[in-house]
């Protein structure tokens, strides 16, 4: 398995989860818009707009506390 699908199973299986639920609507409450477009830029070769999107959601203390408790349940 590729690199990709790893990290593609792992996005499924982190989205199944209350957590990432809780993740995935923070960015949207955060500026999902932006998040997006910096994603788009991504996957065209372009990671510094993704680099700070993830660099300002990771100032976030729910943000933080999310994918702390993500990190405890890795791999479960």
């Amino acid at each position: 398995m590729s690199d990709f699908e790893h990290a593609l199973k792992d996005a499924k299986r982190l989205a199944g989860t209350a957590q990432g639920q809780q993740l995935a609507a923070l960015l949207q409450q955060l500026g999902g818009t932006d998040l997006q477009q910096a994603m788009d830029r991504a996957a065209a070769g372009d990671f510094s707009a993704a680099q700070e999107a993830l660099t300002k959601l990771m100032k976030d203390p729910r943000a933080r506390t999310i994918l702390k408790q993500l990190g405890g349940n890795h791999g479960a």
